[in-house]
């Protein structure tokens, strides 16, 4: 699972909008809009908050601690250049 300011952070590494989330995801930068919105654990549908998950971590975001008391992000470098390169 995924927190809402692990989704703003996660952004906050990569230099992405909601919209350049939406775009890598497939997901819609309203539902990430919303998402973001509330704080803690998003309500919504599991599959959708797994997809954000998975765009995120391929694009070399690592997530860390507890989400209950202290959910945190960090950014692989070399995992993300490796990102950014296939999708040259």
């Amino acid at each position: 699972m995924i927190t809402s300011d692990q989704i703003r952070a996660a952004r906050a590494l990569l230099r992405w909008s909601s919209e350049e989330l939406a775009m890598h995801s497939g997901v819609g930068s309203a539902t990430i809009k919303r998402f973001e919105a509330k704080n803690g654990i998003p309500s919504g549908r599991t599959a959708t908050l797994s997809t954000i998950f998975n765009s995120l971590k391929m694009a070399g975001v690592e997530f860390i601690g507890d989400l209950e008391t202290n959910p945190g992000v960090q950014l692989d470098i070399k995992k993300h250049q490796g990102y950014l390169e296939s999708l040259k």
